[in-house]
């Protein structure tokens, strides 16, 4: 007796169904079953994965006319859907009496036909029907689209059985009727036995009608899951979907969908038999009705075998009538023109070059392709868009740079076309390109106009639960403890990619080891055992490891591709299924990026890349500064004070070469050529950074320079003898063994995977080659050997040209247009105090000044003012609004600076610039140019009135607006009023500096104006602290860190226990320490907001919590205590000329007036004799105070040091 399931969903239905496609497969044929069926909820996302799979094993089922093999699936795939049903799909309001009815509806696709209709149906149900989760088709869809389509009852959900249910047989036989007619013989009565009361009843009366009405019966088991032991996995993954804990009770009854349960029950499966049972365990619950198995046999003999890749269908590109619709003559004719404006003169090897790349994208086709994409570049640029200068292998494409695709000739540079198209084996080009952020969506606008909304879509992307996710939604289902569930999840190694199943079950050592595969160090493995040790436990921790081993990989949601656009030639939905969401406008497909042209459909990236925004900012600022036009493609690549920077590792802010590890290299290098830049870009990455070290020694000579053959040295002569990139690999290939284009191609490629069997089979070819040019045996060997070893690390020269070259730009314009380059940093990193925080630190090392927002300076970004410094952006204060910063600074440019805060408050626009905008003002510091009033004075109010300082100002404006617009309307002009005089603002102490500091950060997000550590500059520099940011990478060590107190609470644990929970804050960030027991009572008092201190301790691992790691407090001082406490001895060294009187009795008069316990020793260097004396003025010692500080920083001839006591 054969079956087929035919009722099956995949971890496509998100976070209901656990089934894994592989494992159903396996399962399917293990149990010899001629086909399955993928009907998940509402969508296809798993449709053509399910397919693609089915086709890796196939079977010989007959001959063609020609004699050839006629191969099908071993299983047959059968693609279906089980769709939302709803009465219009077009309604969106619904009450609590009049809800959104869904039923459930499953059909199965027999042909093409039933494909396309399939697809039809579910793309239109997110198209039309989207409402909530919920994408709904409705009967006047089905009407349309149902040919090549099989129905069934369906399960419990559905309108037949809920009509059963609800209405009584009478109704029901009525609805069975009206699919009946529709279907015909393509109609079952589809039975599932999962022992639920409703169910049962719904079965008999099905039967009943079944017999009726002559409509076969199929079983089905509505599977979830694979194993019957999946079911505890699978009622997790329901609990991850519902936000529900495993503990509470679930509700068994039959439910809806989102009908309202229980307030302390959640929604669970009945019971654990919704898996892919076998044929035997289908057969023996079906044993009373066996025609209910052998009848599945039916559907699986009228469905034929689906295969849905697709060749790839480009978009139509209209050229002009004068060519006749010949794109190859068009892509011919712009390429030649462009070819006489990128080139002076076309020399021979340029020509030769060109006909070659047009002759391949004639003979592949892909004329199209390149007009597409030179079409939309340019409309971005003729928009203003900042179009990159290539990314990837487009950059070897002279086509694709005479028609402005890419703006890197690749002639000069020697980049290789056939690293971009293979001319031996067709295969699709992908240009990526990259646009500035904002820029990005015009572009993408460009082409929804053009092609037409339904033809352009986004792409889809699954969020898998991978390795550390997967178990911290387990614990949380499970209740296992927050802290342990991220001790367990810290186990993880990693690294991109690692695999929960092989970390858990994976060898250790040996070639498909841990250690070899995913290269894991010593640190790791140690790891690895300790959640092996977990794993094998009989605990809670062992128990949420096993399930999230099971459910690693669910699709727990989906997303949107960050860059992928795809361009059709017709709707979509003709041919793919598409998605809608509320993010975007645009469709989304549902099948993935790395499948979709499989599907037949052409995806093109269009990255936003900040760095071009970054510098189109820059430049706009340079041209409103200084009134010039800069031309970034034109720069000079020689530009000695670009390669200055370069030389100094002085590139932070810049593209690519910004690292700390960089730019120690770079200051090694010292590079004075744009190829020194290039070549850096590619060694810099795991791998070849080993080969830096040489490189710089042999760009110095300091090691000779070797070249295996000398015919080797054209081409490795610019990397000084190193192979950096894959184009090296491919010309040599070429030139040392008589290989084709295509061939040099293929053994990069074969190369960069590690492919044996290709790179064996190539190495043959290599060595006859070399060989019949006469090359030694012995040294061809060598080269391989070293290519093999390297070549899986080299990198793509086109890419790293391009990207050097957008670095260059970058560096270019910091070395001589700094303040605007870092006012452009800066604005393109609002969102990020941390990075606004290390670029500002950036511009000080640049003494370049950043100054707060200003009413009377400052933009909407950061800008640079007519001095060359660089100001705030009143955008990033917070509170002010888009529309006030928009109002302000167009009645300033309109009508001139701000001449006082009352001439301030007199023009601007209080409807949008109201009082909550003026309080942020205020607290940036943006009026602080107005210096008759400090920032306390606006908010003071005096006891009489209540009355704040904002208060009285608004009051004020108010007053002369009014004024000013009843003078306009009188007849008597400005004789009609008097004149308003300005509120008196009644006086009031200052803000403390913490204080006005704590109050800036609130709305600016960081300290402008200082840092509440500033005053403790002297203990910072020399006192050795650690840093908070140090704290978690050092384990066990003692550490001594100074900061001051944010964020300060008492509170009381729910024993009533008191404990109390601050953050301590440096120069490097922010750490929360938690004060328990003994500590609180020992230093409670010392923890208050603003307060700075010093803590000592060390970050260990929890004496109960295993993985789990806190700082133990051992010693807390006030940091204005270190000196006295901790200054040993003062070494004061100064010149023997520059000791005088003044010098001798100010420095005894400070002793003298502060004692304390610091020696003071005086070391005078005599230049003449070059001798040092040691001298001690009496034997009284001292405080360390601010005035000797200052005095002694004041003259640039002393030099001090201090010795700290233990």
């Amino acid at each position: 007796m054969q079956f087929s399931h035919l009722h099956n969903h995949t971890q496509f239905s998100l976070l209901d169904g656990a089934s894994s496609i592989s494992r159903l497969y396996n399962k399917a044929m293990e149990d010899n079953m001629p086909a399955i069926a993928i009907t998940d909820h509402g969508n296809m996302f798993g449709a053509f994965e399910f397919v693609a799979a089915a086709w890796n094993n196939k079977k010989v089922v007959g001959k063609d006319e020609l004699g050839n093999d006629i191969v099908e699936p071993v299983v047959k795939p059968i693609v279906g859907c089980e769709f939302y049903l709803v009465e219009n799909r077009h309604k969106r309001s619904f009450s609590r009496e009049e809800k959104d009815k869904r039923y459930h509806q499953l059909f199965l696709a027999k042909n093409e036909i039933g494909y396309k209709n399939l697809v039809k149906l579910c793309s239109l149900g997110f198209m039309e029907g989207l409402y909530g989760k919920y994408p709904r088709i409705d009967k006047e869809l089905v009407l349309q689209y149902h040919e090549g389509l099989i129905a069934t009852t369906c399960c419990i959900g559905a309108s037949v059985p809920k009509a059963i249910l609800n209405k009584g047989e009478e109704e029901a036989e009525k609805e069975f009727k009206w699919w009946l007619d529709l279907f015909g013989d393509d109609y079952y009565v589809e039975l599932q036995r999962h022992d639920i009361p409703e169910q049962i009843k719904v079965n008999e009366v099905l039967l009943k009608w079944a017999k009726k009405y002559q409509v076969p019966v199929i079983a089905s088991n509505d599977s979830h899951y694979v194993d019957q032991a999946d079911y505890n996995a699978h009622d997790i993954l329901l609990c991850i979907n519902t936000g529900e804990k495993k503990a509470t009770p679930s509700m068994k009854e039959f439910v809806d969908d989102d009908a309202a349960q229980n307030r302390n029950t959640r929604f669970a499966f009945y019971n654990d038999q919704f898996y892919f049972k076998t044929t035997q365990e289908m057969s023996s619950l079906f044993k009373d009705i066996p025609q209910a198995i052998e009848n599945t046999q039916l559907i699986v003999d009228k469905v034929a075998p689906l295969k849905l890749e697709r060749e790839i269908l480009l978009p139509f590109f209209q050229v002009p009538e004068n060519f006749n619709n010949d794109q190859d003559a068009y892509l011919e004719h712009l390429t030649w023109e462009g070819a006489k404006h990128r080139y002076q003169e076309i020399t021979a090897e340029i020509e030769e070059r060109i006909k070659f790349e047009l002759f391949t994208v004639k003979t592949m086709g892909f004329a199209g392709y390149f007009l597409i994409v030179a079409d939309f570049i340019k409309a971005g640029r003729d928009l203003g868009v900042f179009v990159g200068p290539g990314r990837g292998s487009a950059a070897g494409s002279a086509v694709a740079y005479c028609i402005g695709i890419t703006n890197i000739d690749p002639i000069k540079y020697k980049l290789l076309f056939e690293r971009f198209l293979n001319p031996d084996r067709k295969s699709m080009p992908d240009i990526d390109t990259d646009f500035d952020d904002a820029g990005r969506q015009k572009v993408i606008d460009y082409v929804v106009d053009k092609y037409g909304k339904n033809q352009v879509a986004h792409i889809v992307t699954y969020g898998t639960m991978a390795a550390k996710m997967s178990i911290k939604d387990v614990a949380r289902v499970l209740d296992l403890p927050l802290m342990e569930a991220n001790g367990l999840a810290k186990l993880v190694p990693d690294k991109p990619g690692v695999s929960l199943k092989r970390v858990l079950t994976a060898p250790i050592d040996g070639d498909k080891g841990l250690k070899e595969k995913e290269g894991l160090q010593q640190e790791d493995i140690d790891n690895v055992l300790k959640l092996r040790k977990y794993y094998q436990e009989e605990s809670l921790a062992g128990d949420v490891l096993r399930q999230a081993e099971i459910l690693e990989g669910s699709v727990r949601g989906t997303g949107i591709h960050a860059a992928g656009i795809i361009i059709a030639p017709k709707d979509l939905s003709e041919l793919i299924p598409v998605a809608t969401s509320k993010e975007v406008d645009l469709l989304i497909t549902q099948y993935e990026g790395k499948i979709i042209e499989n599907a037949g459909v052409i995806k093109m990236d269009f990255l936003g890349l900040k760095t071009l925004s970054i510098l189109k900012d820059a430049l706009e600022l340079i041209k409103l500064n200084h009134g010039i036009e800069i031309d970034l493609d034109t720069i000079p690549l020689d530009d000695e004070k670009t390669f200055e920077l370069y030389k100094s590792g002085a590139t932070n802010g810049t593209f690519q070469f910004e690292s700390v590890g960089m730019q120690k290299h770079l200051r090694d290098l010292k590079p004075d050529k744009f190829d020194d830049l290039i070549a850096m870009n590619a060694l810099y990455r795991p791998g070849p950074i080993q080969y830096i070290p040489n490189f710089i020694r042999r760009k110095h000579g300091l090691e000779s320079i070797v070249y295996d053959l000398p015919e080797m040295e054209e081409y490795l002569a610019d990397t000084y003898g190193i192979t950096v990139y894959q184009e090296q690999v491919m010309l040599l290939s070429q030139k040392l063994a008589n290989f084709t284009k295509g061939q040099a191609d293929v053994l990069r490629k074969a190369m960069g995977k590690k492919d044996r069997y290709t790179l064996d089979k190539m190495k043959g070819d290599f060595m006859k080659g070399a060989t019949d040019l006469n090359h030694p045996e012995d040294k061809l060997n060598k080269i391989w050997t070293d290519w093999e070893a390297f070549a899986q690390y080299a990198f793509n020269k086109s890419h790293s040209t391009c990207y050097a070259f957008v670095a260059y730009q970058t560096a270019y314009l910091k070395a001589h247009y700094p303040a605007e380059y870092m006012a452009a940093v800066l604005n393109n990193n609002q969102n990020n105090i941390d990075k606004i925080t290390f670029f500002m630190e950036e511009c000080r090392r640049m003494n370049l000044p950043v100054l707060g927002p200003d009413v009377n300076e400052s933009r909407k970004g950061f800008s640079v003012n007519k001095s060359g410094v660089v100001r705030f952006g009143l955008n990033a204060i917070k509170g002010v609004g888009e529309s006030a910063v928009e109002d302000l600074i167009l009645e300033r440019e309109t009508n001139g600076s701000y001449a006082s805060i009352y001439d301030f408050v007199s023009r601007i626009n209080q409807r949008t610039v109201n009082k909550r905008s003026l309080e942020s003002l205020v607290l940036a510091g943006a009026f602080d140019s107005f210096t008759d009033l400090h920032r306390a004075q606006y908010f003071y109010a005096t006891p009489s009135d209540y009355v704040s300082g904002i208060e009285r100002l608004i009051r004020f404006g108010n007053q002369v607006q009014a004024s000013k617009s009843a003078t306009t309307n009188s007849l008597f002009g400005a004789m009609a009023m008097p004149d308003i005089k300005p509120p008196e603002m009644p006086a009031c102490d200052t803000w403390s500096l913490p204080e006005l500091l704590q109050k800036e950060k609130e709305v600016v997000g960081i300290y402008l104006s200082a840092h509440p550590l500033d005053g403790f500059k002297f203990e910072m520099k020399n006192f050795n602290f650690n840093t908070v940011d140090q704290i978690e990478n050092s384990i066990d060590k003692v550490l001594k860190i100074a900061g001051f107190v944010t964020d300060a609470a008492d509170l009381t644990t729910k024993t009533g226990v008191k404990y109390c929970r601050f953050n301590l804050n440096d120069y490097s960030g922010s750490y929360t320490f938690t004060l328990w027991k003994e500590q609180y009572v020992k230093y409670s008092n010392y923890i208050k907001d603003g307060q700075s201190l010093i803590i000592t301790g060390s970050y260990q691992q929890h004496r109960f919590r295993e993985n789990y790691f806190e700082f133990s407090i051992q010693n807390m001082m006030l940091l204005e205590q270190a000196r006295k406490v901790w200054c040993k001895c003062l070494n004061i060294k100064l010149p023997l000329h520059k000791v005088s009187q003044e010098f001798i009795q100010t420095m005894r008069k400070m002793i003298i007036e502060h004692p304390g316990k610091c020696d003071v020793l005086f070391w005078v260097s005599d230049e003449t004799t070059q001798e040092i004396t040691k001298l001690k003025l009496g034997t009284q010692k001292m405080d360390i105070t601010d005035d000797l500080l200052q005095y002694m920083d004041a003259q640039s001839h002393i030099e001090y040091k201090l010795e700290l006591s233990s």
